[in-house]
């Protein structure tokens, strides 16, 4: 279909939109992989489908073509960590640190990291992969090397400037094949659009109300654990497991993220434990939160 068709659905305004079928979806998000389009056209496409808003057949169908241009590369044991790629602001982050708990439990850590995508100036996870030492059960991948046509689409997104359904799409490219996946949510209504879009290609997917978007628990908050179609709800308080690791809400340097991870405080370490602690239960290592963290002491 004719592009132009696509930005007719979504941008003349409420009585006028409509939603996309899969096949449209994943037709519209070839089209834009492909760049097949004016520049213009795709930003006007994004804008407006963000506005509309999307669906999940749209998700699905866009998830598809996405799909068919990833090169993937399996990683046994593994679990996909889906991070943003707007990064974090105002903390470090914590996954080297859990990544290095879990070498003992041989359970593989994947990344995925690019260039700065909108809408927030945090830092990257690919500056952190790019400057630190990565244990051996950490597996990064650059979007740069296993899905060029998203990568070469940042220069279009950073000048719209801002979030889009790419900020959602791109989460879990499922690159690595893993079985297991957590993600970082907001609110808790996405928490079933999340598990519609994504648990599927998952034999256990878990979202959690991590630090600033990510799949890293940082304060008291919420996890989801979606299974056979089914979601359940945990709470996990840092402070049950007498951890008091304070976040910070000033804006953090690549260099004092940086320095967090190599000389870590006793209660960011005790922090990373209750992280892979998680981790473990949602690969179905343990039972529960408190014996895989009781295990790892």
């Amino acid at each position: 279909m004719e592009f132009s068709k696509y930005i007719h659905a979504v941008g003349t305004g409420p009585k006028g939109n409509r939603d996309l079928s899969f096949e449209e979806a994943k037709d519209m998000m070839q089209q834009v992989l492909n760049q097949e389009p004016y520049p213009e056209a795709i930003a006007a496409f994004l804008l407006g489908w963000r506005l509309k808003p999307e669906t999940i057949d749209e998700f699905l169908g866009a998830l598809a073509a996405c799909d068919e241009e990833i090169i993937k590369s399996k990683v046994q044991n593994s679990i996909e960590l889906g991070y943003p790629f707007d990064g974090k602001a105002k903390n470090p982050y914590i996954f080297p640190l859990v990544a290095e708990i879990l070498q003992k439990e041989s359970l593989n850590l994947v990344v995925i990291g690019d260039e700065k995508q909108p809408a927030k100036d945090g830092i990257t996870l690919k500056e952190i992969a790019q400057n630190i030492s990565l244990t051996p059960n950490t597996h990064y991948f650059d979007r740069k090397e296993f899905f060029v046509k998203m990568h070469k689409l940042t220069q279009i997104r950073n000048r719209l400037g801002l979030r889009t359904a790419f900020n959602t799409i791109e989460k879990l490219p499922h690159v690595a094949q893993s079985e297991y996946a957590i993600t970082g949510v907001f609110h808790k209504p996405y928490v079933k659009k999340y598990a519609e879009i994504f648990a599927p290609r998952y034999k256990r997917f878990a979202l959690i109300q991590g630090n600033e978007g990510t799949p890293e628990l940082f304060s008291k908050g919420r996890l989801w654990i979606v299974e056979d179609g089914d979601i359940e709800e945990y709470i996990i308080d840092p402070e049950y497991y007498d951890i008091h690791y304070k976040k910070s809400w000033e804006k953090i340097s690549l260099e004092e993220s940086l320095t967090q991870l190599t000389n870590p405080s006793d209660e960011y370490k005790k922090l990373a434990r209750l992280n892979a602690a998680v981790y473990l239960f949602v690969t179905q290592k343990y039972a529960s939160v408190e014996e895989a963290y009781e295990h790892l002491g």
